[in-house]
């Protein structure tokens, strides 16, 4: 009689749970919302990013400035950009409206291929950049919470060249790779996003899932080309002409 032969039993968790992972990725990809526009606010200290020594500033600035952005999104491609308006500035316990023209700033990004353009002004002029996505160290924490009635999950980095603590809180039911500013690199939308603890804080105010208008989401094409390491030389160059001339400022990009 002919003994029959028993399948290793490691083997086939193995296959079962690697099966079930599959599977399960493959149901969230299936039913995250994938197309849409996410409606932004983000507030920022102006206090706080100011040179040290200049702590005189405080009374001739307001602490915040709060401006709103857009992102939007289909099952690849997203662009975010500024919603032009008056901004609403806090001053002391009252806001206060004012109009300050900002830098015009787009970014676009193919998840397929992996590469960001930017459309950024500077000085004037604007400059069309292309360059790949990096995928920061993120590391994720079990804590949750809700935002617009999503449940949203926490994950964390530190960005070590521009020193920033950031904290993010995604949205899995929401596309995966998504998120304000350059921020996309979880497994779904970031709805906020903490750099700094307050230093810059950006929230969704409205997440509408809806099939876009024609030429609602457009490849960005107008500006210099250049890439990323030359405009960022270019802009160190002119904040260390604008020293040499003794003015303190700060390069956000």
């Amino acid at each position: 009689m002919k003994s029959q032969s028993v399948p290793n039993s490691t083997h086939s968790r193995t296959i079962v749970i690697v099966t079930f992972t599959l599977l399960t990725f493959a149901h969230m990809a299936r039913t995250q919302t994938r197309e849409g526009v996410i409606t932004y606010e983000t507030k920022m200290n102006m206090h706080r990013t100011l040179p040290k020594g200049r702590e005189e500033m405080k009374n001739m600035i307001p602490e915040f400035r709060i401006t709103r952005q857009q992102l939007t999104f289909n099952a690849n491609e997203s662009l975010y950009k500024l919603i032009e308006e008056d901004e609403d500035m806090e001053m002391g316990s009252a806001p206060v409206q004012m109009r300050i023209q900002q830098p015009f700033n787009e970014i676009y990004f193919d998840q397929n291929k992996s590469t960001r353009i930017t459309v950024q002004e500077f000085m004037g002029k604007e400059y069309l950049i292309q360059d790949s996505i990096k995928l920061p160290p993120w590391k994720f924490g079990t804590q949750t919470k809700q935002i617009l009635g999503y449940t949203c999950k926490q994950a964390t980095y530190y960005n070590e060249e521009r020193k920033q603590e950031v904290v993010a809180w995604y949205a899995p039911q929401l596309r995966q790779y998504l998120g304000p500013e350059i921020f996309n690199t979880l497994p779904g939308a970031i709805l906020e996003l903490d750099v700094n603890s307050g230093e810059r804080i950006i929230t969704a105010k409205k997440v509408e899932a809806r099939p876009l208008k024609k030429n609602e989401l457009k490849i960005p094409t107008r500006g210099i080309k250049t890439t990323r390491v030359e405009f960022q030389k270019m802009m160190e160059e002119h904040a260390e002409r604008m020293r040499a001339n003794g003015a303190d400022i700060i390069i956000r990009n």
